[in-house]
């Protein structure tokens, strides 16, 4: 049996090993409106051990065979299961079906984002997010209109979920220690979470917008072919970072009217 895993840098490995921390990153879960868990990147299941005592279901879904492994060896509960595959090419129906179901971890800080967007997709499934990233990209989803750092994924995730920063972990908790802070957050789907555009549209204006983020939306959504009389609208003066995400909502009311007109 494998008394420890070693890290492994290009999997972006950083084990926690404060029991504390651990605790406290599974108690940021409400349990509410689901009863299954998916924890991303277990490692050694120093958080999963304290996912199996709450009375949910558990899928640990770890990507390195040698971690994977280990949690074999170590866990052998009921109420959770153990997969490897990686998270960003899981088919995630095959595990969860219909259900409704939560997303927690000690999130890999090289596909962090790429972990959030995926979210996103499978949103009408997620009501519940939590988990620790670089400390700068946790405050840069939370973060609201006109700061510097409010960009792509701040206003996509807001779009869905309530924000919310929790605390900070410094990295001597880890093994081996990061160069840099991390971040614990909590996201929770609205209750109305659909939004009054077309979606696909809205996804593709933020996006687009924050690319060239110093430029006003006049230029920076010129690939959209605005015609001349929305371009001497007020709200394309603005840069992106000053609209909020009902902003951009409003935005790409606009440009669908723009593109219906334009099509007559």
């Amino acid at each position: 049996m494998n008394k420890t895993v070693r890290a492994k840098k290009h999997l972006g490995q950083h084990f926690l090993h404060d029991e504390g921390i651990a605790s406290k990153i599974a108690k940021t879960l409400s349990l509410k409106g689901y009863d299954r868990v998916l924890e991303i990147g277990p490692g050694m299941g120093i958080l999963t051990k304290y996912l199996i005592k709450m009375p949910v279901d558990v899928v640990a879904m770890e990507i390195d065979r040698e971690s994977v492994e280990y949690l074999k060896n170590h866990f052998s509960q009921d109420g959770l299961k153990i997969v490897q595959a990686d998270f960003l090419s899981a088919d995630l129906s095959q595990l969860f079906g219909s259900d409704q179901w939560a997303i927690t971890g000690n999130f890999p800080y090289n596909i962090s984002s790429q972990i959030l967007f995926k979210t996103l997709e499978w949103r009408t499934h997620i009501p519940e997010f939590t988990g620790m990233f670089q400390k700068e990209v946790a405050q840069r989803i939370c973060q609201a209109a006109g700061s510097k750092v409010y960009g792509i994924l701040s206003v996509l995730t807001q779009a869905f979920y309530e924000t919310e920063y929790l605390f900070t972990v410094k990295p001597g908790v880890f093994n081996p220690p990061p160069k840099v802070d991390s971040g614990v957050l909590r996201l929770r789907r609205k209750e109305n979470f659909s939004l009054d555009c077309d979606e696909a549209l809205f996804f593709k204006v933020v996006k687009t917008a924050f690319q060239q983020r110093r430029k006003t939306l006049r230029n920076s959504l010129k690939t959209f072919q605005l015609s001349d009389k929305l371009k001497e609208d007020a709200i394309f003066g603005q840069r992106p970072e000053q609209l909020s995400v009902e902003a951009f909502v409003a935005l790409t009311r606009k440009l669908e009217a723009d593109a219906n007109s334009n099509n007559k």
